[in-house]
């Protein structure tokens, strides 16, 4: 039996969040009976419980603010070591999601190289180039990054883009990388346009199906509201601007309210959050079109959900966005005029055009971005991937877990 402990995510069952989603697909579809899956959960107490036939691990961890996450991912480390040591477990690996731990990382990973366990790191996306971190806390984040590029067995990135930044930045380290990207699911929200739930949100937030054009994520910087509502509000459209997020007592929002002035625009509409994921779907699918401003690297989930689910998608034009929507979308860019320019165009979209973009989208997601792909590309990788630890730390085998083969800087 192959043991695989996943930390960083809060844990499962999921009800929202990248992380989170990850785990709970990888749980649920497995079809290998020869991995035995272990995940960490945060939690305000200890204890342990099964779920997709998973070892869900209860780790309690104090609110300490933002320093909360660093120590639960070294709390779940610590219970990984005990576990593997009181149950005297062998092939075991540990998968640790994003790099908030880099300069507590290196003890914790000579103990498991001892123990014969191999490491995996998922460097998610450019953490350190968000706006919502101070000078300090930005600086943090690159240096856990590196120590944890450094340390690494294997780096598994959910983005070519990332991958190829990983090699780039830290060659002197000769990072051994693969790429198995984020999932999505092609199928239809569950509920029909009749259904209360759905006709009890439109009627609240005064939403028409097809007359809306949609945008979903964290309101932070790095996501691009602000250029986004001034570039809607330059265009022409009499279609609302629906926009699903979080806004309570972010000061972000009354900034840029202040300076844009959306308030005096019917048709910009916040609507707060929406949990339930059969109506986002559906929220989804009843759009005009998406907008996405996301530009810090890495996968993006919601544009993964936007392309499998909305007719057309407008985004912004970063590597990372192109490289998952590559001609299954439009583009735009920071320059002024720009965004309002191809919603102007989207208007004049007739629905043989409108088929035709769906059809690349949704093309996208069959290609290179379904949960069953994702999910068994992971357990090829879990299955297969073994390093000596000695002085070389070789790598025993290099199996092509994408159809792309492991590559190490040379």
């Amino acid at each position: 039996m192959k043991h695989v402990f996943i930390i960083g995510s809060k844990g499962i069952p999921a009800r929202y969040g990248g992380f989170e989603t990850f785990v709970e697909q990888l749980t649920a579809r497995k079809t290998n009976r020869d991995i035995r899956y272990h995940v960490a959960c945060l939690s305000d107490r200890k204890g342990e419980f099964e779920h997709n036939g998973a070892r869900c691990f209860q780790v309690a961890v104090p609110a300490i603010g933002s320093a909360r996450a660093v120590l639960y991912d070294l709390l779940s480390l610590k219970e990984c070591i005990r576990y593997i040591r009181r149950h005297r477990l062998t092939d075991c690996k540990v998968y640790i999601l994003a790099c908030r731990i880099g300069p507590f990382f290196y003890p914790y990973k000579r103990k498991l190289e001892h123990m014969g366990v191999t490491v995996l790191v998922n460097p998610d996306g450019h953490e350190w180039k968000r706006g919502k971190w101070n000078a300090l806390i930005k600086r943090y984040w690159k240096v856990s990054e590196r120590l944890m590029v450094k340390h690494a067995d294997l780096l598994v990135c959910d983005s070519r883009g990332i991958e190829q930044y990983i090699h780039e930045d830290y060659a002197k380290y000769r990072p051994r990388t693969t790429f198995i990207a984020y999932g999505a699911d092609l199928a239809s929200s569950t509920l029909d346009d009749q259904s209360p739930e759905l006709l009890g949100w439109l009627e609240k937030h005064r939403v028409t199906p097809g007359a809306y054009y949609l945008i979903i994520g964290r309101f932070v910087p790095e996501n691009n509201y602000e250029l986004m509502i001034k570039e809607y509000m330059k265009s022409d459209t009499d279609k609302d601007l629906v926009i699903i997020t979080g806004i309570e007592q972010n000061p972000l929002y009354d900034e840029l309210q202040r300076e844009c002035r959306f308030d005096r625009d019917p048709r910009i509409k916040f609507v707060g959050t929406v949990y339930e994921q059969q109506l986002l779907k559906k929220i989804r699918e009843l759009a005009y079109g998406y907008c996405h401003g996301h530009e810090v690297g890495g996968t993006n989930p919601s544009l993964l959900e936007a392309l499998a689910s909305t007719k057309l998608n407008l985004l912004y034009d970063v590597v990372f966005n192109r490289e998952v929507g590559e001609d299954g979308a439009l583009y735009f860019s920071a320059e002024p005029g720009s965004m309002a320019a191809k919603i102007s165009e989207l208007e004049r979209y007739d629905d043989r055009m409108i088929k035709e973009l769906e059809a690349k989208a949704k093309g996208r997601i069959s290609a290179e971005y379904t949960w069953n792909h994702i999910v068994k590309s992971y357990e090829h990788l879990f299955h297969s991937f073994e390093v000596l630890h000695r002085k070389s730390s070789r790598v025993r085998s290099l199996p092509e877990y994408t159809g792309e083969k492991l590559k190490q800087s040379r």
